[in-house]
């Protein structure tokens, strides 16, 4: 029984570890943001910088938007890839 808590531990850590968010490896920058076209595409009344301070704290955002006359929510995520942004209606 001691044994399989043991081996239980360790996976049930790394499980956890992945489900949670990441700060980014090097800051955002408001450039890298306003580069993503979300402004343009979404109304959102949050301001750039509050936005950049939640990517650079968490690794990732979600929004409430306007799409037009839609209402999405807006998850942007910082990878090492770069912005990564998606919608999703409400």
């Amino acid at each position: 029984m001691k044994c399989m808590l043991k081996m239980l531990l360790p996976v049930l850590m790394l499980a956890t570890l992945l489900a949670c968010s990441l700060p980014p490896d090097s800051p955002v920058t408001r450039t890298q943001l306003m580069g993503t076209g979300v402004y343009r595409a979404f109304q959102i009344d949050e301001s750039p910088e509050e936005i950049l301070n939640a990517l650079n704290m968490e690794g990732e955002v979600v929004l409430k938007a306007m799409e037009g006359r839609y209402p999405v929510y807006v998850k942007i995520m910082a990878t090492t890839d770069g912005l990564k942004v998606s919608s999703y209606g409400r």
